[in-house]
């Protein structure tokens, strides 16, 4: 099914995890793809696996999201390539582990920069550089946003205001065109999960039954992202397994 044909996505944290998983399945339904992600990162490796699942066309871009420059430079990138702008995912994700009180304002400021304000930072160029016809917002936020665990306050909080962004970006991004939606998802096989000190030092369990692929969270986004959700806009979907449903 190629229902992002004609169409350009960037999305952040692109180069591993549920990001790539997402770049490589919108590229599948025939979307020109940016991959943005630290410059540390393996970049052109995610890019080529991209271009192998189908994408026309995809590029890579270096990119700190928690630097308002860095994320215009790579809607620059987007638009000088492929001359549109269609839809982005906000799906970078920072996650530090120290309790309250060891937390430092820095701290803070760090995951509120790569959590909250790199979505703010996307969603304010979305505004401005989708073109007459709208376009999709899906922020990647987290269970953490509605129910947490010890030891990941600015987070928890990061991502529960994400979900604050998301309701704001539908109401202002209506008359534009813009659709804004939020994906919460439980626990993913993904490298960030099993370096949870939490999993690590036992304090948490989690059964394998309760961790989803990242490809399960990329389905999500294609389906929230395309025009099969047309009247979908402001809404927070848990992709989780049931695990908030659980007593």
């Amino acid at each position: 099914m190629q229902r992002y044909e004609g169409k350009t996505a960037i999305v952040t944290g692109g180069s591993s995890g549920i990001g790539l998983a997402i770049a490589k399945r919108l590229g599948q339904e025939g979307a020109r793809v940016v991959v943005a992600a630290l410059g540390n990162s393996s970049i052109e490796g995610a890019v080529a696996q991209v271009k192998a699942a189908g994408a026309p066309d995809a590029i890579g871009c270096a990119c700190d999201v928690s630097d308002e420059g860095q994320v215009d430079a790579a809607v620059n990138a987007c638009t000088d390539r492929f001359g549109r702008l269609d839809v982005i995912v906000n799906n970078a994700g920072l996650m530090t582990f120290k309790t309250l009180e060891d937390f430092t304002q820095d701290d803070w400021l760090k995951v509120l920069g790569v959590d909250l304000l790199g979505a703010m930072h996307f969603t304010r160029q979305a505004f401005v550089r989708m073109g007459p016809g709208g376009g999709a917002i899906v922020n990647v936020a987290s269970v953490h946003a509605v129910m947490t665990t010890p030891n990941v306050a600015p987070y928890a909080a990061a991502k529960a205001a994400l979900l604050s962004l998301t309701r704001s970006t539908a109401i202002e991004g209506k008359a534009k065109g813009i659709r804004a939606n939020a994906i919460l998802p439980g626990a993913i096989d993904t490298p960030m999960l099993w370096a949870n000190p939490n999993l690590k030092s036992g304090a948490e369990k989690l059964d394998p039954k309760d961790v989803g692929k990242p490809e399960h969270i990329a389905a999500a986004v294609a389906f929230l992202a395309s025009d099969d959700a047309a009247f979908v806009t402001g809404a927070s979907l848990a992709v989780d397994g049931g695990r908030l449903a659980q007593l």
